[in-house]
């Protein structure tokens, strides 16, 4: 774990995977929680976490350098549940990179609890992580120039869903009619770091569950 000053009141964390920096976050918001850490925001991204608006940064940079990484995240107490019709252009090719029938991309995608790592890219965007290792897919080759608002899509060891159209290159595997990002709603983001998330799979009227498809078998 390496500590850097970012201006007089604020420290730049890296750690060494998302998982450290998901586990980091966790336990400086208990820390805040508690009065054992006076800072206005604690910020998480991929490998690092952002301090910003320390109290006493020195004395902040001193623990941290000394401190050990959680080895684990703790549970979180919030979570929300998007539906999901999967139905995204881009689920034949995920299938074949898993190497299983659509069905069961679909069946894993919401059999999964997830959790919001950081955000980013976008206003209401999440990164989302939970998907085992083996599940991993590529960015596609050649980036789309719009992406519709709801798509919820894979890339790394990612799931997102786009808050609004916009250029973007990730594998879409299905669509939702949650409203990630609203202005008018406190607060305006649907999703935050560490909410827990479940998709919940429906059909096209909405019902809930996964449609069954003749002719398809898994590998």
């Amino acid at each position: 774990m390496r500590v850097l000053p970012v201006g007089p009141d604020a420290l730049l964390v890296e750690v060494g995977s998302g998982a450290e920096a998901e586990a980091l976050h966790a336990e400086l918001l208990r820390r805040r929680a508690q009065g054992l850490l006076r800072v206005a925001e604690i910020v998480p991204a991929a490998r690092t976490v952002l301090l910003d608006g320390l109290a006493e940064p020195d004395r902040a940079a001193r623990e941290l350098a000394a401190a050990t990484v959680p080895s684990a995240v703790p549970r979180g107490e919030r979570t929300v549940e998007l539906p999901v019709r999967y139905d995204g252009p881009d689920l034949a090719d995920v299938a074949a990179h898993w190497g299983v029938a659509e069905e069961e991309v679909a069946r894993v995608h919401a059999a999964t609890e997830f959790r919001v790592a950081f955000c980013g890219f976008a206003p209401g965007f999440g990164y989302l992580t939970g998907l085992p290792e083996r599940c991993r897919v590529p960015r596609r080759a050649t980036p789309r120039t719009a992406v519709p608002a709801g798509a919820v899509a894979l890339a790394g060891p990612y799931t997102g869903v786009y808050p609004r159209s916009s250029p973007g290159g990730w594998q879409l595997i299905g669509t939702t009619d949650a409203v990630l990002w609203d202005h008018a709603r406190v607060p305006a983001a649907l999703l935050s770091p560490g909410t827990r998330v479940r998709f919940v799979p429906v059909d096209s009227v909405g019902r809930v569950g996964l449609p069954r498809q003749a002719g398809r078998v898994g590998a």
